[in-house]
């Protein structure tokens, strides 16, 4: 088997517009995965976003989760790796924040917190499957320790952020769209290819043997990475023409058909 391990995107990639894995695409992964071929979820959601697909898939590979910040087993939860935002950076996160009147989801210990709760944030929960508390006191929630923050806003607004954003503002924070309406900001030593990188180290498996699979800029650096980069139809342009190969849409087995072209062969 050329390739030993793929690491997918769920939001947009996996899953299709209802939040669901379409059959072709289940099969095709438990196919694979019985014949020893290793899948990860590669996600900016938390676990409690991701556990559900992973058990409905039988996977038991470690899961990567908030872009890559935490790697987790999926069996025992154990966090395998974690990196968190630097305090100074998760102040300016949290000021620009306010300043863009945002809303704004603070992620810290595996629990949602939120500026404010609305009608927003009440929606990115049902991806998340975590019910968000209330940030009432900014300092306890830092020295606790912050994984991602991610900004909820239109379109529109979320582009204009990203114009006017400064990237020298912060120390070491990387941000950019999972969603057209998600901004995320992440440790800057983070990324989807890093993880990929030490479950590679884990399991002994090579660059050039592992595949990858998105539709978001969060995903370039993934797809860039493994040996098979590969894009969603659906994908943002600059992602498409980054990729080795594009493949079908979200909402027509795309994960699915990657899977039977160059692994079930």
């Amino acid at each position: 088997m050329k390739y030993k391990m793929m690491a997918v995107d769920m939001d947009g990639t996996l899953l299709n517009d209802s939040k669901e894995i379409s059959p072709r695409t289940a099969q095709a992964i438990r196919k694979a995965v019985a014949q020893g071929f290793l899948l990860t979820l590669c996600t900016g959601r938390p676990i409690q976003g991701v556990e559900r697909y992973s058990q409905f898939l039988g996977l038991q590979a470690p899961l990567i989760t908030y872009n890559g910040a935490m790697i987790i087993r999926s069996d025992t939860k154990e966090i395998l790796y974690k990196q968190e935002l630097l305090p100074e950076d998760i102040h300016k996160i949290l000021e620009f924040g306010r300043n863009y009147n945002t809303t704004m989801c603070i992620w810290s210990g595996n629990r949602l917190y939120g500026n404010v709760l609305n009608n927003q944030i009440h929606a990115y929960k049902k991806n998340t499957g975590v019910e968000p508390v209330l940030m009432e006191d900014e300092d306890a929630l830092i020295r606790q320790g912050v994984t991602k923050i991610l900004w909820i806003d239109t379109e529109e607004k979320i582009k204009k952020i990203q114009e006017e954003l400064p990237g020298d503002a912060f120390s070491q924070v990387t941000f950019c769209t999972s969603q057209t309406t998600y901004l995320e900001f992440f440790n800057s030593q983070v990324s989807k290819a890093k993880a990929m990188e030490r479950l590679g180290q884990l399991f002994n498996i090579r660059q050039e043997e592992m595949i990858a699979v998105g539709d978001g800029l969060n995903d370039l650096p993934m797809i860039e990475y493994a040996g098979l980069g590969v894009a969603m139809e659906n994908a943002q342009a600059q992602v498409k023409t980054r990729a080795r190969y594009i493949t079908s849409s979200n909402e027509e087995d795309g994960v699915g058909k990657v899977l039977e072209k160059f692994v079930l062969i």
